[in-house]
């Protein structure tokens, strides 16, 4: 049983891609088409490039995701334009979120509000994401996350965490989801094979200093990484309890790759070799 939800969880994984010079080339060179990509925005670039990497894969036939910034939404004729676009672009799911920017540019404030104002163009979509934090986020209280997922869930088809490295602070997090009533599939956030260093200074700066303590913590663990890369191997193994209980409903892993997509696809790729042979 360990194999095979280690198995699962590596099949079932969604690859996320920094819309920067490059990425498409990135992507097409080493993510086969049966993987889905999920695009971010930036608060500081604006949706432009996000929407113009996910038409440019989803033309080349890769299942995208971009990520729709409810913060970076002027109004809903803004909306009605980004989702025309969307359509058009041939592209059927969407990640709604708040998105970063300290000030919105316009009326939504939150990713629920967006989703609202999206009304019945919701059905529109064959997958709508939303997000989930196993861990405080540095700008919204925990209980603005809580009441969030309330109002969000009802809107939405499934869930991606933010990024943690802490399978036990995943799992609770999963079962307090569960308890509140929350039943959307959770696609679970996790690094994939990247430099240490970056890794460590991400966590720093959009605020995961849970994830950063316990990166510290770990002496042992992290001076074999330091040197080279971080592999999630030990991650996604101390993931197969929860991954294995149905009443967590877990859909698979979200792979945070920060761009180095052939060193995390190679890892998943090994990984699934070296189970196959097992």
């Amino acid at each position: 049983m360990p194999t095979d939800a280690l198995e699962h969880l590596l099949r079932n994984a969604r690859f996320e891609v920094w819309p920067v010079d490059g990425a498409e080339e990135e992507v097409r060179e080493h993510l086969g088409t049966d993987v889905k990509v999920t695009v971010p925005a930036s608060p500081r670039r604006g949706l432009d490039p996000t929407f113009e990497l996910s038409e440019r894969l989803a033309r080349a036939g890769y299942r995208v995701e971009p990520h729709l910034s409810a913060r970076l939404v002027r109004d809903r004729s803004h909306l009605d334009e980004l989702l025309d676009r969307l359509r058009a672009g041939g592209i059927s799911e969407v990640f709604v979120l708040a998105g970063d920017p300290p000030e919105p540019a316009g009326e939504f404030h939150g990713a629920a509000e967006l989703l609202e104002a999206m009304g019945p163009r919701r059905a529109e979509f064959d997958a709508i994401g939303i997000t989930g934090y196993p861990e405080s986020h540095h700008l919204i209280s925990d209980e603005e996350t809580i009441r969030a997922m309330f109002a969000k869930a009802p809107m939405a088809t499934h869930i991606v965490s933010q990024l943690c490295f802490d399978a036990d602070v995943i799992a609770a997090w999963v079962a307090e989801v569960r308890r509140r009533g929350t039943d959307l599939p959770i696609w679970i956030g996790v690094p994939g094979s990247v430099r240490y260093a970056k890794l460590l200074s991400v966590t720093v700066k959009i605020g995961l200093g849970d994830s950063a303590r316990f990166l510290r913590g770990h002496g042992n663990w992290v001076s074999r990484l330091v040197a080279r890369q971080f592999k999630p191997d030990q991650l996604v193994d101390d993931l197969i309890p929860v991954a294995t209980d149905p009443a967590a409903r877990v859909a698979g892993i979200h792979l945070y790759t920060f761009n180095e997509l052939g060193r995390t696809e190679r890892w998943r790729r090994e990984t699934l070799e070296r189970l196959a042979a097992t």
